[in-house]
């Protein structure tokens, strides 16, 4: 057969050559049954939710083995997720109507899943793919169907799969898994998100037809670095591919030697290199791969895991364990930012018919202030000592950021008059992630210390693209000119006024544009740990000068695929 080039998503760096394996999971058909009494149907309902707790706490502890604790904990949420009152009320409900139980969780997963799939951190947005795992492995054990993970494989290959689910991508075993490519996902799906914390090269969003082109065996060269996969590669290309994968191997090797030095340009320009982070084993994670600091602590995690608000000594033990693991370095925690679409349950909630424009992040907490307190007095408490940043989200006008920061002056002042010791230099910025912040820049620096982009929110809002939406993930584009616009403006009307920017969004960290935010003048990039090593190597390898004509001419393209065309050949160049 002729070579075929298929292209799709560039979702984790790295190059692969190896044949494919189909991965199509067992179906699981719903049985044709008269219902039993609503508690015989419950009483397996409990039962399995007991097995899958099980499995679970297996799978965990296999993934520590060869992982790291925080991708691990993945299988700790899809426990609570088991244990969900609202999965129960959804599943009881339905056997109340009449159902048997396989039919109640195959569409009471299905429901909550599509819930959680309408919210706005990606993050969250991934726990979709949670719920539908977790229901699946419900449904498949109320079925009495054994474990479907991928546990075929006998030698090295590529998986090929409409998609993968997190214990799927968690369960691939490292020794015979080259990389994976998948018919959906997008950039900021949950599978991509593993995809880079694992390592492991991936191209997503190829669509189904394209996949239907690919059969077991076939020859691939997987380039996720391009968002390419290669059918049949011929001799001449699997030579350039596998000179490219040697250099990349070797480049990093050396960029592991030098992940511990602080990032600068080849002028000498110091540039902070920080990290995304959840928790203190993340933390950890982010020093070992050379974090000069934190550009994003989230903390809604905090407030999704029970069913009712984290008290403020429970958050000031999980803020204190983050700044200690980090030591000296500066840590940005951002407050709580969650969507209306899918609350926890303490909170009350009207239907939205656009959650993603709705009631949810600072909008939330300025009309909450008892929650929006107890979260500041923790931060302030927890930050004597360490050099702590409060960062709001969601913020699009001046009103907003100075309401915020009245009720931050307010629990100062409470402080001082129960006594209680807190830090009282902590600095305060805003997350642009909203084209009115960025257009108000200027206006905005007079009240807050800084400012960090939120690509992600920024992407989809100048886009009008819903990034979680599969049907229109092509259209998710963080290159797009528009988004580069926008980041200059932001960048420039900050410095106008003495303030400085980071990132902490996905384009943070993603090759083909670290060179253009040195250009634009970023001053500081947050991203996944494992994605630090390189970004420091590639700043090291640009001069300002030689960074700000890149940014020049990436400004004047017309397109997103002129300006990938255009930085895939100043990387080709830059790596030689």
């Amino acid at each position: 057969m002729s070579e075929a080039i298929l292209k799709g998503i560039a979702a984790s760096d790295g190059i692969v050559i190896g044949p494919a394996f189909i991965y199509n999971r067992v179906p699981l058909d719903i049985p044709s049954r008269p219902a039993a009494p609503v508690l015989q149907e419950l009483q397996r309902f409990q039962i399995a939710c007991e097995q899958a707790g099980q499995e679970l706490e297996s799978l965990k502890i296999s993934v520590l083995a060869r992982s790291d604790p925080e991708t691990a904990a993945i299988f700790d949420a899809h426990k609570m997720m088991v244990l969900d009152p609202m999965l129960l009320d959804a599943v009881q409900s339905r056997l109340e109507a009449g159902q048997i139980i396989e039919a109640a969780v195959q569409e009471a997963s299905e429901e909550l899943a599509a819930m959680l799939g309408a919210m706005q951190d990606e993050l969250f947005a991934a726990r979709e793919a949670d719920m539908r795992d977790v229901g699946r492995r419900l449904l498949r054990i109320l079925l009495g169907i054994s474990d479907t993970s991928i546990t075929q494989l006998d030698s090295p290959a590529i998986i090929v799969a409409n998609d993968l689910t997190p214990s799927d991508t968690v369960s691939l075993q490292s020794e015979f898994t080259l990389g994976f490519c998948t018919a959906v996902g997008g950039l900021t799906s949950h599978v991509a998100i593993l995809a880079r914390t694992l390592g492991l090269p991936a191209v997503v969003g190829l669509g189904k037809k394209a996949l239907d082109a690919i059969s077991d065996g076939t020859m691939l060269v997987l380039d996720g670095t391009g968002g390419a996969v290669i059918l049949d590669p011929s001799g001449v290309t699997l030579e350039q591919y596998e000179a490219a994968r040697m250099k990349a191997t070797v480049r990093l090797a050396a960029m592991q030697e030098n992940s511990s030095k602080d990032a600068a340009t080849a002028n000498g320009r110091h540039v902070e290199v920080g990290s995304n982070i959840g928790d203190v084993d993340s933390a950890k994670e982010a020093v070992r791969f050379g974090a000069e600091g934190v550009g994003l602590l989230r903390t809604e995690f905090l407030y999704l895991q029970n069913t009712r608000p984290p008290t403020e000594e429970q958050q000031i033990t999980a803020y204190k364990s983050v700044f200690d693991a980090m030591g000296n370095r500066p840590v940005i925690i951002r407050t709580l930012d969650i969507g209306g679409d899918k609350p926890p349950g303490y909170l009350k909630f009207d239907a939205e018919l656009n959650p993603f424009l709705g009631w949810r992040a600072i909008r939330i907490c300025l009309e909450d202030h008892p929650l929006f307190k107890t979260q500041l007095r923790a931060i302030l408490r927890a930050a004597v000592g360490h050099r702590a940043l409060i960062m709001f989200p969601m913020i699009s006008s001046v009103e907003e950021l100075r309401a915020a920061k009245t009720v931050l002056a307010e629990v100062r002042a409470e402080l001082d008059v129960v006594g209680l010791d807190y830090a009282h230099d902590v600095p305060v910025g805003i997350m642009v992630e909203t084209p009115a912040a960025a257009m108000l820049t200027d206006i905005l620096a007079l009240e807050c210390d800084f400012f960090s982009l939120g690509t992600n929110d920024l992407t989809q809002y100048t886009l009008a693209v819903d990034r979680t939406n599969e049907r229109v993930a092509k259209l998710f584009q963080p290159l797009h000119p528009a988004v580069l616009r926008l980041i200059k403006k932001t960048i420039d009307a900050a410095h106008q006024h003495g303030k400085w920017v980071g990132m902490c969004g996905e384009l943070a960290g993603m090759q083909k544009a670290i060179p253009i935010l040195l250009g634009l003048g970023l001053d500081e990039f947050s991203m996944a740990p494992r994605s630090i090593p390189e970004a420091k190597w590639l700043i090291s390898k640009f001069t300002d000068t030689r960074a700000r004509k890149i940014a020049t001419q990436v400004l004047n393209q017309a397109t997103s695929a002129d300006i990938e065309e255009f930085m895939e050949e100043v990387l080709q160049e830059t790596r030689g």
